[in-house]
């Protein structure tokens, strides 16, 4: 794995990320109010879209003519605000360090090993413009199962997920996980512990997450790519945990709600955002009534999940994954999952 940085992924660095760790400059602890506030992912996404089609690159901007650039680009950026932040260079190299010494790496758009999935799923633009990660990103190429779930479900739920690990590792497919407590961790570790492979998207620390013992085998053996769009010191949010689920349906070829909270909670937005307007993959719905979450499940069924048809064996699973389904003789029928009455306010 390089560490290595190409001049556009150093270029969108200084131009985006917080550096030094997530911490603004301070001077004898003091934070400095006139250090330049990094772009915004909204001003960046201009700011690339101008530099494209002016045919340049964002390393251009490393170069002494950067204002002028900018300027020829029709880039709404105080100069100043530019210079300052392309001046960075010192602070830059103190986060590589911190990060190379945790064995974090950093990829943008332009480099290989940013998820290719992303880069066509989500569109040009969205795609998230820096990827920070800890093991083998070539795990995020090969598709695979997503599953997701809330965070406080019964030990049977938990236990549902981790079989739906065990079969991915089993299939020779990667397990895709949030990581969250309750179903996405129970999913990811299932699937590790039988020696399979897994992608963990995060919302929180990556720093953190990179030096947890329970990663560490995994990371070494190159079968857990921990990934994170955010700075590796950014501490848990709940606004980056809603904009990890897109990423996390992108990287698959299928996913799996196995419990959700009906209208609300991260689970619940992600699959409904995947069913109502994204479409990535296919979004199935555990099949197993009795322990919970049947209102949310049957809700999402109406929508246009499809209920897990449980594979059994890893051929199953694979054929699964490999042949997504033909929803053009789909008909719905209210309450079908389990025979009850269909869920309301969906």
């Amino acid at each position: 794995m390089s560490f290595d940085l190409s001049p556009d992924t150093q270029a969108i660095l200084l131009l985006t990320a917080p550096l030094l760790a997530g911490r603004v400059p301070a001077t004898d602890g003091v934070p400095d109010e006139a250090a330049p506030k990094p772009l915004a992912p909204a001003e960046y996404r201009d700011l690339a879209g101008r530099l494209h089609a002016a045919r340049r690159r964002p390393a251009d901007l490393l170069g002494p003519g950067a204002a002028e650039i900018a300027r020829q680009c029709g880039a709404v950026l105080a100069s100043e605000r530019l210079e300052g932040l392309l001046a960075r260079g010192f602070l830059l190299s103190q986060s590589v360090e911190r990060w190379r010494t945790r064995a974090i790496w950093v990829r943008s758009r332009a480099d290989a090993g940013y998820p290719q999935r992303w880069a066509r799923r989500l569109g040009r633009g969205a795609p998230p413009p820096l990827l920070y990660g800890c093991g083998d990103p070539a795990i995020a190429e090969d598709g695979g199962l997503a599953v997701v779930g809330s965070r406080r479900v019964p030990e049977s739920v938990a236990a549902y997920a981790a079989s739906a690990g065990r079969l991915a590792a089993a299939a020779g497919r990667p397990l895709i996980s949030g990581g969250a407590r309750g179903v996405d961790r129970a999913a990811l570790f299932g699937a590790l512990d039988a020696g399979g492979r897994a992608v963990e998207v995060l919302a929180d620390s990556l720093e953190r997450a990179a030096l947890q013992r329970q990663h560490r085998e995994a990371l070494l053996d190159g079968r857990l790519a921990l990934l994170s769009p955010h700075d590796p010191a950014a501490p848990f949010h709940i606004g980056l945990a809603m904009q990890r689920n897109k990423l996390i349906y992108a990287l698959a070829d299928a996913a799996l709600v196995v419990n959700a909270d009906h209208g609300t909670g991260g689970t619940w937005a992600g699959a409904a955002e995947q069913l109502d307007r994204l479409k990535f993959a296919p979004v199935y719905v555990r099949s197993v009534a009795g322990d919970g979450g049947e209102v949310a499940l049957e809700a999402l069924r109406q929508r246009g999940a499809r209920p897990w048809p449980d594979p059994k064996t890893p051929e199953e699973l694979r054929a699964l994954l490999d042949h997504p389904p033909d929803d053009s003789d789909r008909t719905l029928e209210p309450g079908s999952l389990w025979g009850g009455a269909p869920a309301t306010n969906a």
